[in-house]
């Protein structure tokens, strides 16, 4: 009988997994806790349809590694005429360094020369301050110069019976030049036209998750377009053809501040693509930034020094050596693409929904806590199931309504005691 009885048990709980079971609501008709609810509700689904889904178009799967190569390519001359070589054109093989079409690449805008060096003996210059002597004993033989030009000799050369002069270097001789004109700045040999100067930027960008490629020149039938055209965000937003000046301008820097002391220039160029509209409508946005700025004025700007070599007739080498000062260009691609995707989007709806919960669990927080009347409700939302000594008949007479009753029933009595405590 006991192994009976327990198979007749494990059969009726196995069997009570097919019942559907649903929940029991209580309706308090409390017009603030219902207003709070349906402001929560709203809230939260015009925070789900307006931000999340319009906004931050998260009903898209992502791509923001982006697979970039950047060609460049300058325009224009310009003319110098110095004491050390006379007039002289400057063409893109000149100015831009190195002048294969790098995303990185500089500019020279002025220049100081100082010609016909060649390996020998000479005077240290006198803005180098471990240059400075006062006799032989003070230039060590072969010891380098801090900050200097070459090896000292062991000589102080000093001028017109002078207390101090400078060591003497092995070199190139002589040292670099620093002509003064008559308002006290170094003499620099400027090119004037190089705000003029074009740069053509070519752009190819790869989305590899979409299979999604485009490059920021748009084929046209006019072949001269892009000899004609220049850059402007709303006009010509396809034309990669930028004006020197107008880059610096766009930074927000003088041009002739840069033309003499160089700087560095950002150009950030971004692409943010929604796949699920038209491809045309992923366009390049340009951002010119001066990165060289900071509080020091004396660290502002850019400049280097190089050398061109040369030999004379008896294979004598000597060369002309150049400090120049101009724009460094570094150009930094970023871009982001968006296509719809189920995945997103079914995780994000789910999330809106388990907030709308959240702001059931709210309310009822309010009700059974903060209201006047908790405890009344919490009689209703609270049914405690306790064993009593009643038989069957009792409970199925009690709750299948085998007595005649003419009273309201027990969930019509439920609500019109819950409105008249409200």
């Amino acid at each position: 009988m006991a192994s009976n009885s327990c198979k007749s048990k494990i059969i009726s709980n196995v069997l009570s997994c097919l019942n559907y079971k649903t929940g029991k609501f209580i309706i308090a008709e409390s017009k603030r806790v219902g207003t709070l609810y349906r402001v929560i509700q709203l809230s939260i689904i015009g925070y789900l349809v307006g931000y999340v889904f319009l906004s931050k178009k998260s009903y898209q799967a992502k791509e923001e590694s982006i697979q970039s190569a950047v060609i460049t390519k300058l325009k224009g001359v310009a003319v110098t005429n110095t004491a050390e070589s006379g007039q002289m054109v400057w063409e893109p093989v000149d100015y831009v360094i190195p002048p294969q079409g790098e995303a990185v690449f500089f500019i020279v805008t002025n220049f100081i020369e100082t010609p016909n060096q060649k390996l020998g003996n000479c005077a240290e210059s006198p803005d180098v301050p471990d240059g400075h002597c006062k006799g032989d004993k003070d230039c060590a033989k072969g010891e380098s110069v801090k900050a200097g030009h070459g090896f000292r000799t062991g000589r102080c050369l000093r001028d017109n019976g002078k207390s101090s002069g400078t060591c003497e270097i092995y070199s190139w001789c002589p040292i670099e030049s620093y002509h003064q004109s008559q308002d006290g700045h170094k003499r620099m040999s400027i090119l004037r036209e190089a705000e003029n100067f074009t740069i053509f930027i070519k752009n190819f960008i790869r989305f590899p998750k979409f299979s999604f490629s485009k490059a920021n020149v748009q084929d046209t039938a006019d072949k001269y377009h892009l000899k004609k055209c220049h850059y402007d965000e709303l006009l010509e937003p396809y034309c990669p053809i930028f004006r020197l000046g107008d880059i610096v301008y766009q930074t927000g820097h003088s041009f002739q501040d840069m033309v003499l002391r160089g700087g560095s220039i950002g150009i950030l160029i971004k692409w943010k693509c929604d796949l699920d509209r038209d491809h045309s409508e992923c366009k390049p946005r340009y951002n010119f930034t001066r990165i060289d700025i900071n509080g020091s004025r004396e660290s502002t700007g850019f400049n280097f020094r190089h050398a061109r070599y040369y030999k004379n007739e008896s294979g004598e080498v000597y060369r002309t050596q150049f400090k120049v000062y101009g724009i460094r260009i570094n150009i930094m691609v970023h871009g982001k693409a968006g296509k719809f995707c189920i995945i997103p989007t079914v995780i994000n709806i789910g999330s809106g929904l388990a907030c709308i919960g959240g702001g059931t669990w709210l309310c009822d927080w309010i009700l059974l806590y903060l209201m006047k009347k908790r405890e009344f409700y919490k009689d209703w939302k609270f049914e405690n199931v306790k064993k009593k000594d009643r038989n069957l008949s009792d409970i199925t007479e009690q709750y299948n309504g085998s007595k005649e009753d003419t009273k309201q029933t027990p969930e019509e009595q439920l609500v019109t005691d819950v409105s008249t405590v409200l």
